[in-house]
């Protein structure tokens, strides 16, 4: 059932649910003449929301920034203290604020200290630098290399460590940001859904219909409705191609006093890899190649079988228990082994553990009333799973020997999902690229979990992995995946 069965869509003339998807425009709509630009201010909550998450990570930096400290006196007591350390605590929050990592969470949904560690390690170097300057240029012994290695290894730790602290509990202790979506009813009803199954502190509360033909809003009567609704954010997803109607829909939202979060169809197709190019005051917008050159192919295969290799030693115990457990509890092989469709198209086996009764693909057919998902088969209380099959994939225990297939080159530690042959058929189009990629063991897919995303939507996503691919982005998703497969949600 979608989304848009409950959720309110407002026509600045009052509000209703909609009991069905329908073509909407909002009374009251009206193209106005361009206004001179103003920032309204914003409402005292989300003021106070904000000030608290910089406050918070200000300390956190700081405490970091201590801590630290502490550590390098204790373990090199030869690394004699100083007054002029102190600098360090207060520089430590200069270069965070000039840099912007205070004020870029005001400017996103998605909170993540994952995709500030880049900028955090360069601040971490920075840090140690400047440690060592004080520290050997007044009054202390000199610190050696190793010690200056170990202050930026471990500042960078605390730094990301006490930041994931400060954002979590804060975000704890804060209400969910509430959230308008301004564009179609499909946009509406896909940034809702997004949001409802996501562990982003934020909620749809309402919607705003736009059409081709009308695609503005009367602002007083925006203004009233934002108050009402309590509205903190708009997404904006635009619904024509005209960038004056875009440009004042955020001139409007901006007016008003909420924080404005953009959908740029653009992005849907090149993502969000590109460079800025200013060409003598004309902003173009330099798309990379699709598809990696050869030296990021040998670094993916190369970050593969050393990722691969050590995750097959670090296993070994398990993989044995595993084995023994299978033979225990079930007659048939200890490997499940299917087809599937790898680079450029070319199928290969994958291995998992077995967790299902040996005749589980002859009773497939009989249980296809029983699918829970558009595009694959996933049934949430298989019948054809064994006790210990079960337990393997509450844990994903049973993607284990993918290992081996990443270790042979048919798979990727991360990459896009790799499709039986009849779910591949079914692909087509743009959606194809996704092949231009060695499929993974996990990726977006397995983060958003892919039992409630629809065929349709995974294979953007595997389309705009394959568009953007960088190697820290692969790191990402492995960092992201541990703690989802902890919470043992599953394959």
């Amino acid at each position: 059932m979608s989304l848009m069965d409950e959720l309110v869509v407002v026509d600045l003339g009052g509000e209703r649910s909609l009991s069905r998807p329908r073509r909407f425009v909002p009374r009251g709509l009206a193209r106005r003449p361009s206004a001179a630009f103003t920032e309204g201010r914003a409402s005292a909550q989300v003021r106070n929301r904000e000030l608290s998450f910089r406050r918070v990570l200000a300390l956190a930096d700081v405490l970091a920034a201590g801590i630290v400290l502490v550590l390098l006196l204790v373990i090199f007591p030869v690394a004699a203290f100083n007054w002029a350390m102190l600098v360090s605590l207060p520089f430590i929050v200069v270069v965070s604020k000039v840099v912007g990592l205070y004020d870029r969470d005001e400017l996103v949904l998605s909170k993540s200290t994952l995709d500030e560690a880049p900028t955090l390690l360069h601040i971490a170097g920075l840090f140690a630098f400047v440690l060592w300057l004080l520290h050997d240029g007044l009054g202390g012994s000199d610190l050696e290399a190793k010690q200056v290695v170990w202050l930026w290894t471990a500042m960078f730790a605390a730094l990301f460590l006490m930041r994931v602290i400060a954002r979590d509990l804060t975000g704890r202790s804060s209400a969910s940001e509430r959230c308008l979506v301004v564009g179609d009813l499909g946009a509406i009803d896909s940034v809702a859904r997004k949001l409802s199954t996501s562990r982003i502190n934020a909620k749809v509360i309402a919607g705003l219909p736009l059409s081709e033909r009308q695609p503005t809003i009367e602002e007083d009567a925006f203004r009233e409705m934002v108050r009402q609704h309590a509205v903190q954010r708009v997404i904006i997803a635009p619904v024509g191609t005209d960038a004056a109607d875009t440009l004042e829909l955020i001139r409007l939202v901006k007016a008003v006093g909420v924080r404005v979060s953009l959908l740029p169809r653009l992005l849907e197709v090149v993502g969000s890899s590109v460079e800025f190019d200013n060409v003598d005051g004309l902003t173009m917008l330099g798309v990379r190649r699709f598809g990696l050159t050869r030296s990021s192919r040998l670094a993916k295969r190369a970050f593969d079988i050393v990722g691969a290799t050590l995750g097959l030693i670090v296993v070994a115990p398990l993989f044995a228990a595993v084995v023994a457990a299978i033979r225990l509890d079930s007659r048939g092989p200890v490997f499940f082994r299917q087809t599937r469709v790898g680079l450029e198209g070319r199928h290969f086996e994958i291995l998992k553990f077995r967790s299902m009764c040996v005749d589980a693909e002859a009773r497939k057919a009989d249980l296809l009333h029983l699918n829970e998902t558009s595009g694959l088969f996933k049934i949430g209380d298989d019948p054809r799973v064994t006790r210990v099959g079960r337990f393997l994939r509450r844990t994903s225990l049973d993607e284990l020997p993918q290992l081996i297939n990443v270790w042979r080159g048919d798979m990727s530690l991360v990459g896009p999902r790799p499709l039986v042959v009849d779910e591949d058929a079914r692909v087509a189009g743009f959606d194809r690229a996704r092949l231009a990629l060695t499929p993974g063991m996990t990726g977006h897919w397995q983060i958003l979990g892919s039992a409630r995303i629809p065929m349709e939507e995974m294979v953007g996503i595997d389309y705009l992995y394959v568009a953007n691919w960088s190697l820290w982005t692969d790191v990402k998703i492995l960092l992201r995946t541990v703690p989802y497969v902890l919470g043992r949600h599953g394959m």
